[in-house]
Protein backbone atom coordinates (compact mmCIF):
# COMPACT_ATOMS: atom_id res chain seq x y z
CA UNK A 1 0.00 0.00 0.00
CA UNK A 2 3.11 2.52 0.89
CA UNK A 3 4.28 2.15 -2.60
CA UNK A 4 0.50 3.28 -4.18
CA UNK A 5 0.32 6.02 -1.56
CA UNK A 6 3.88 7.16 -2.35
CA UNK A 7 3.07 7.51 -5.76
CA UNK A 8 -0.56 9.20 -5.48
CA UNK A 9 0.58 11.82 -2.69
CA UNK A 10 4.25 12.67 -3.92
CA UNK A 11 3.11 11.89 -7.49
CA UNK A 12 5.97 14.60 -8.92
CA UNK A 13 9.07 12.80 -10.55
CA UNK A 14 8.73 13.23 -14.14
CA UNK A 15 10.45 12.46 -17.30
CA UNK A 16 8.82 13.85 -19.92
CA UNK A 17 9.38 11.87 -23.26
CA UNK A 18 8.87 14.89 -25.99
CA UNK A 19 10.42 18.31 -25.31
CA UNK A 20 8.10 20.02 -27.80
CA UNK A 21 6.99 23.23 -26.03
CA UNK A 22 9.78 23.32 -24.29
CA UNK A 23 9.98 26.31 -22.44
CA UNK A 24 13.56 28.57 -22.57
CA UNK A 25 15.32 29.18 -19.50
CA UNK A 26 17.87 31.92 -18.70
CA UNK A 27 21.14 31.06 -16.71
CA UNK A 28 22.08 33.13 -13.81
CA UNK A 29 25.34 35.28 -14.01
CA UNK A 30 24.12 38.47 -11.82
CA UNK A 31 24.42 38.53 -8.43
CA UNK A 32 20.71 39.37 -7.16
CA UNK A 33 19.58 39.90 -3.31
CA UNK A 34 17.84 36.89 -1.45
CA UNK A 35 14.85 39.84 -1.63
CA UNK A 36 14.88 39.77 -4.95
CA UNK A 37 15.43 36.63 -5.64
CA UNK A 38 12.01 35.37 -3.92
CA UNK A 39 10.52 38.57 -5.18
CA UNK A 40 10.76 37.32 -8.92
CA UNK A 41 9.77 33.67 -8.24
CA UNK A 42 6.19 35.57 -6.31
CA UNK A 43 6.25 37.55 -9.55
CA UNK A 44 5.50 34.22 -11.64
CA UNK A 45 2.02 34.09 -13.06
CA UNK A 46 0.00 30.91 -11.69
CA UNK A 47 -3.33 32.15 -12.71
CA UNK A 48 -5.92 29.28 -12.60
CA UNK A 49 -8.68 28.13 -10.43
CA UNK A 50 -8.65 24.55 -11.50
CA UNK A 51 -6.28 22.10 -13.48
CA UNK A 52 -6.18 18.54 -14.89
CA UNK A 53 -3.43 16.37 -15.58
CA UNK A 54 -2.98 13.45 -17.28
CA UNK A 55 -0.10 11.31 -16.52
CA UNK A 56 2.22 8.55 -16.70
CA UNK A 57 4.05 7.80 -13.24
CA UNK A 58 6.81 5.21 -12.26
CA UNK A 59 7.86 4.40 -8.75
CA UNK A 60 11.09 2.27 -7.41
CA UNK A 61 12.58 1.56 -4.06
CA UNK A 62 15.03 -0.61 -3.09
CA UNK A 63 13.04 -4.21 -3.52
CA UNK A 64 10.20 -2.83 -6.50
CA UNK A 65 9.57 -0.69 -9.38
CA UNK A 66 6.18 -0.17 -10.69
CA UNK A 67 4.54 1.86 -13.31
CA UNK A 68 1.19 3.40 -13.94
CA UNK A 69 -0.80 6.14 -15.35
CA UNK A 70 -2.11 8.89 -13.39
CA UNK A 71 -5.32 11.50 -13.02
CA UNK A 72 -4.25 14.63 -11.22
CA UNK A 73 -7.34 17.17 -10.23
CA UNK A 74 -6.32 20.50 -8.57
CA UNK A 75 -8.53 22.99 -7.38
CA UNK A 76 -6.50 25.91 -6.26
CA UNK A 77 -5.77 25.75 -2.55
CA UNK A 78 -8.52 23.55 -1.81
CA UNK A 79 -8.38 20.25 -2.61
CA UNK A 80 -6.10 17.72 -5.20
CA UNK A 81 -7.94 14.31 -6.31
CA UNK A 82 -5.21 11.65 -7.99
CA UNK A 83 -6.43 8.90 -9.44
CA UNK A 84 -4.00 5.82 -9.93
CA UNK A 85 -4.39 3.26 -12.80
CA UNK A 86 -2.83 0.29 -14.07
CA UNK A 87 -4.12 -1.32 -17.31
CA UNK A 88 -7.25 1.03 -17.39
CA UNK A 89 -8.23 -0.13 -13.64
CA UNK A 90 -8.09 1.86 -10.56
CA UNK A 91 -5.96 0.73 -8.28
CA UNK A 92 -5.59 3.67 -5.78
CA UNK A 93 -7.27 7.20 -5.27
CA UNK A 94 -6.14 9.87 -2.74
CA UNK A 95 -8.21 13.01 -2.17
CA UNK A 96 -6.09 15.42 -0.41
CA UNK A 97 -7.03 19.13 1.36
CA UNK A 98 -5.49 21.05 3.48
CA UNK A 99 -6.79 19.51 6.67
CA UNK A 100 -6.94 16.04 5.82
CA UNK A 101 -5.65 13.16 3.39
CA UNK A 102 -8.14 10.54 2.25
CA UNK A 103 -6.56 7.73 0.10
CA UNK A 104 -7.68 3.62 -0.78
CA UNK A 105 -6.01 1.00 -1.97
CA UNK A 106 -7.92 -1.45 -4.67
CA UNK A 107 -5.08 -3.91 -4.42
CA UNK A 108 -4.89 -4.29 -1.06
CA UNK A 109 -8.45 -3.43 -0.16
CA UNK A 110 -7.61 -0.97 2.89
CA UNK A 111 -8.00 3.02 3.17
CA UNK A 112 -6.77 5.94 5.43
CA UNK A 113 -8.12 8.68 6.71
CA UNK A 114 -6.04 10.93 8.69
CA UNK A 115 -4.16 14.67 9.11
CA UNK A 116 -0.73 15.08 7.65
CA UNK A 117 0.64 14.89 11.09
CA UNK A 118 0.47 10.60 10.91
CA UNK A 119 1.72 10.76 6.93
CA UNK A 120 4.11 12.57 7.47
CA UNK A 121 5.57 9.64 10.05
CA UNK A 122 4.54 6.93 8.10
CA UNK A 123 6.21 8.31 5.00
CA UNK A 124 9.36 9.67 6.81
CA UNK A 125 9.15 13.55 5.19
CA UNK A 126 7.49 16.14 6.39
CA UNK A 127 3.80 17.42 4.26
CA UNK A 128 1.46 19.23 4.20
CA UNK A 129 -1.32 19.96 1.64
CA UNK A 130 0.53 23.54 -0.07
CA UNK A 131 3.52 21.48 -0.21
CA UNK A 132 2.24 18.90 -2.43
CA UNK A 133 0.77 21.22 -4.52
CA UNK A 134 3.22 23.62 -4.86
CA UNK A 135 5.42 20.22 -5.59
CA UNK A 136 3.31 19.48 -8.60
CA UNK A 137 2.95 23.28 -10.17
CA UNK A 138 7.11 23.50 -9.77
CA UNK A 139 7.03 26.11 -6.66
CA UNK A 140 8.89 26.40 -3.82
CA UNK A 141 7.99 24.05 -1.30
CA UNK A 142 8.70 26.61 1.14
CA UNK A 143 7.09 29.86 2.22
CA UNK A 144 9.94 32.15 1.07
CA UNK A 145 8.93 34.95 2.69
CA UNK A 146 8.87 33.50 6.18
CA UNK A 147 12.42 32.37 6.08
CA UNK A 148 16.22 33.92 6.07
CA UNK A 149 18.09 32.77 3.09
CA UNK A 150 21.42 33.71 1.82
CA UNK A 151 21.87 34.00 -1.98
CA UNK A 152 24.54 33.20 -4.56
CA UNK A 153 25.11 31.34 -8.35
CA UNK A 154 25.64 28.10 -8.04
CA UNK A 155 25.53 26.05 -11.25
CA UNK A 156 24.67 29.19 -13.20
CA UNK A 157 21.00 29.04 -11.14
CA UNK A 158 20.43 31.45 -7.98
CA UNK A 159 20.77 29.31 -4.63
CA UNK A 160 18.86 30.06 -1.52
CA UNK A 161 20.26 28.88 1.55
CA UNK A 162 18.33 29.00 4.31
CA UNK A 163 20.42 30.53 7.26
CA UNK A 164 19.65 29.16 10.59
CA UNK A 165 18.36 26.11 9.62
CA UNK A 166 17.67 24.05 13.06
CA UNK A 167 18.15 20.24 12.28
CA UNK A 168 16.55 21.17 8.56
CA UNK A 169 18.51 22.09 5.88
CA UNK A 170 16.54 23.75 2.71
CA UNK A 171 18.43 25.02 -0.47
CA UNK A 172 16.22 26.16 -3.62
CA UNK A 173 17.51 27.33 -7.00
CA UNK A 174 16.33 29.15 -10.25
CA UNK A 175 17.02 29.75 -13.37
CA UNK A 176 17.10 33.56 -14.62
CA UNK A 177 14.20 34.01 -17.13
CA UNK A 178 10.72 33.50 -15.01
CA UNK A 179 12.77 32.78 -11.45
CA UNK A 180 11.13 29.14 -11.99
CA UNK A 181 12.17 26.38 -9.82
CA UNK A 182 14.90 23.83 -11.07
CA UNK A 183 15.81 22.19 -7.65
CA UNK A 184 14.50 21.83 -4.67
CA UNK A 185 16.59 19.92 -1.30
CA UNK A 186 14.94 19.38 1.94
CA UNK A 187 17.45 17.59 3.93
CA UNK A 188 17.66 16.84 7.81
CA UNK A 189 21.56 15.36 8.79
CA UNK A 190 20.92 14.17 12.16
CA UNK A 191 18.05 11.89 10.83
CA UNK A 192 19.82 11.04 7.69
CA UNK A 193 16.54 11.98 5.66
CA UNK A 194 16.50 13.92 2.62
CA UNK A 195 14.17 15.18 -0.45
CA UNK A 196 15.64 15.64 -3.22
CA UNK A 197 12.68 17.41 -6.07
CA UNK A 198 14.39 18.72 -9.70
CA UNK A 199 12.64 19.79 -12.73
CA UNK A 200 14.28 20.15 -16.07
CA UNK A 201 12.00 21.16 -18.33
CA UNK A 202 8.94 23.32 -18.02
CA UNK A 203 5.93 24.11 -20.85
CA UNK A 204 4.64 28.04 -21.24
CA UNK A 205 0.50 28.05 -20.80
CA UNK A 206 -1.61 31.28 -20.94
CA UNK A 207 -1.72 30.35 -17.33
CA UNK A 208 0.96 30.11 -16.28
CA UNK A 209 5.10 28.18 -17.05
CA UNK A 210 3.39 24.40 -15.81
CA UNK A 211 6.78 21.68 -15.40
CA UNK A 212 6.74 19.02 -17.72
CA UNK A 213 9.30 16.89 -16.34
CA UNK A 214 9.53 16.36 -12.26
CA UNK A 215 11.91 14.26 -10.35
CA UNK A 216 11.78 13.34 -7.17
CA UNK A 217 14.20 11.21 -4.51
CA UNK A 218 13.48 10.60 -1.00
CA UNK A 219 16.16 8.96 1.00
CA UNK A 220 15.26 7.90 4.86
CA UNK A 221 18.17 5.96 6.57
CA UNK A 222 19.38 3.50 3.73
CA UNK A 223 15.88 3.76 2.07
CA UNK A 224 15.91 4.98 -1.47
CA UNK A 225 12.48 5.95 -3.10
CA UNK A 226 12.49 7.46 -6.40
CA UNK A 227 9.35 8.58 -8.51
CA UNK A 228 8.91 9.73 -11.90
CA UNK A 229 5.70 11.04 -13.59
CA UNK A 230 5.50 12.71 -16.97
CA UNK A 231 2.58 15.08 -17.67
CA UNK A 232 1.37 14.04 -20.89
CA UNK A 233 -1.50 16.46 -21.24
CA UNK A 234 -2.60 19.67 -18.89
CA UNK A 235 -5.78 21.48 -19.01
CA UNK A 236 -6.94 24.53 -16.85
CA UNK A 237 -10.27 26.16 -15.71
CA UNK A 238 -12.56 23.06 -17.15
CA UNK A 239 -15.44 22.56 -14.70
CA UNK A 240 -13.97 19.01 -12.67
CA UNK A 241 -15.18 16.75 -10.04
CA UNK A 242 -13.65 15.33 -7.52
CA UNK A 243 -15.19 11.64 -6.40
CA UNK A 244 -13.99 10.13 -3.90
CA UNK A 245 -15.55 7.01 -2.14
CA UNK A 246 -13.40 4.55 -0.13
CA UNK A 247 -15.33 1.10 -1.25
CA UNK A 248 -17.18 -1.01 1.48
CA UNK A 249 -15.68 -3.47 3.26
CA UNK A 250 -12.00 -2.34 3.12
CA UNK A 251 -9.34 -2.10 6.14
CA UNK A 252 -8.95 1.11 7.70
CA UNK A 253 -5.04 1.68 8.06
CA UNK A 254 -4.14 3.15 10.90
CA UNK A 255 -0.68 4.73 11.84
CA UNK A 256 0.83 4.71 15.49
Amino acid sequence: MKKYLSIALLAIVVSCKSTKGTLSETRATTALTAEKIIENHYNTKRDFKTLYIKADVSYEDNKQSQHANAEIKIKKDEKILISIRVLGITMAKGLITPTEVKYYDKLNGKFFEGDYTTLSKWLGTDLDFFKLQHILLGQAMDDLTKGKYKATIEDQLYKLELLNPKGTQKDFYFEASQFLTKKQDIEQPAKNRMLHVTYPNYKEYPEMALPSEVKIEAFDNQKKTSISIEYNSATFNEEISFPYSAPDGYERVNID
